[in-house]
């Protein structure tokens, strides 16, 4: 593998300490995770470790990690010296055009068991959060069922991480992408973090998915960066990497990086090209702090 990445690509580390305080925390560069569900997809999943790795990356995340065992992830991690920093709760047909799995009374049983088995990968990989999708309401009459479905749900998930130390989180998808999504904007999100109040409970935050939705990103993390458990981005509207879309990206890191964040971004999109030849945005970010 390491013969196919470019040796403009460089394995080298973008945690670099700022002078500066932000409400007394320190400014740090900006810690990037490779999502080895969207990126690398030319090489098998047990493959894309390694080739994070030489493209210099030190964390992944993956969205749904189940067909690998957590012991064969573990393994990779310590091979590559890698970080897994994001998982997500098996979402069943989401990604295949059904309503998913949170959000569905029929499907309260099958929830747990996927919680369950989230949370025993967790105790072996020790993510720092996992992501709970809250799924689709294709029968607008039911929308109030599925909310409160979704948010006990979410509440008991949150309940279940917090023993580990492990950050629940959940995020908006854009209506565009997925229509009839549950939690489709900042103001839901927020409402819904109010309602449940836990402690262990945090946003995914999705620029991607916001901008979609016309969102102002860089106002919300800015004014909200202590309720953000995560960050994942892709430029806008194609989803493929910083540069290929109408998202100033220069501007957004240094946002959130002037918030104080102390979090990791994942690099969630579909490269245009090549995965090891899209990480333009990634070297620049790196001359641009260093």
């Amino acid at each position: 593998m390491k013969n196919n990445v470019p040796d403009s690509v460089r394995p080298e580390s973008f945690d670099v300490v700022q002078e500066s305080l932000v409400e007394g925390r320190p400014i740090k560069s900006l810690k990037f995770s490779a999502n080895l569900s969207m990126l690398f997809t030319e090489v098998d999943l047990p493959d894309r470790f390694q080739a994070a790795k030489y493209c210099g990356f030190s964390a992944v995340e993956i969205q749904f990690p189940y067909s690998l065992s957590s012991e064969s992830i573990a393994e990779k991690l310590t091979e590559y010296d890698l970080k897994l920093v994001l998982f997500n709760v098996d979402a069943d047909d989401l990604l295949q055009g059904g309503e998913g799995l949170a959000c569905v009374p029929e499907k309260q049983q099958q929830f747990e068991t996927a919680l369950a088995q989230a949370v025993d990968y967790a105790r072996v990989l020790n993510p720092l959060a996992v992501n709970i999708l809250p799924g689709r309401c294709l029968n607008a009459q039911r929308l109030p069922q599925y909310s409160a479905t979704f948010k006990a749900n979410l509440k008991a998930a949150a309940e279940a991480f917090a023993p580990l130390g492990v950050k629940a989180v959940f995020e908006a998808i854009n209506t565009f992408d997925m229509p009839g999504f549950i939690v489709h904007n900042q103001e839901q999100m927020l409402t819904i973090l109010n309602e449940l109040s836990h402690p262990s409970l945090y946003l995914q935050y999705d620029i991607y998915h916001m901008a979609r939705m016309g969102e102002d990103c860089a106002d919300f993390i800015a004014s909200h960066v202590n309720l953000i458990g995560h960050i994942q981005f892709a430029d806008v509207p194609g989803r493929g990497q910083p540069g290929t879309g109408g998202i100033d990206f220069v501007n957004l890191f240094e946002v959130i990086r002037q918030s104080g964040y102390l979090g990791w971004c994942g690099a969630e999109y579909r490269p245009q090209g090549p995965s090891a030849n899209s990480f333009g945005w990634f070297n620049h970010y790196k001359a641009k702090t260093c």
